[in-house]
């Protein structure tokens, strides 16, 4: 009696596999954690505080202007970002200043906003977008029913 019999289970190896087990578990959180911080700021908005006083007035503006029938289109095409605002006859609707803001989902990096110009069918800016996947914010000063604030995910192949 002076060992254990071979292959039996012992305390050392229930604490051998409990460290590691816990080793495992906490090298992956610490790689998740950095990884994390590295690629998001976390910023979402400057002050959520404010932006919650804001919520309802912006929620009832875009209502009234989607009961006015007002309809929206962004795309990315050939080196430009193109922006229309149409009424619900068809007609394109005067904005005044229109800008885009636009970034990359994940990493704030990239981002960048632009003056959109007057066209024939709404309005546009020329830009070259790496490929990938881009949010942008469109921007107008006031109009009858208050500004338009219009975001759309684009995909750049």
């Amino acid at each position: 009696m002076s060992g254990a019999r071979q292959g039996e289970f012992t305390g050392r190896h229930m604490l051998l596999v409990t460290c590691g087990f816990f080793a495992v578990i906490i090298g992956v959180n610490v790689v998740m954690a950095v990884s994390a911080a590295r690629t998001w700021t976390g910023l979402v908005v400057a002050n959520s505080y404010v932006e919650s006083q804001l919520f309802q007035e912006k929620h009832d503006r875009a209502e009234a202007q989607a009961e006015a029938g007002w309809r929206y289109a962004l795309a990315y095409r050939a080196g430009s970002i193109v922006f229309s605002a149409e009424d619900r006859r068809g007609g394109t609707l005067a904005l005044g200043e229109v800008a885009a803001f636009v970034r990359r989902p994940v990493g704030g990096h990239e981002d960048q906003t632009l003056v959109l110009s007057p066209t024939g069918a709404g309005y546009a800016a020329e830009v070259a977008l790496p490929p990938g996947v881009w949010d942008v914010t469109v921007t107008t000063g006031d109009t009858p029913l208050g500004p338009i604030a219009f975001e759309r995910r684009v995909t750049v192949p």
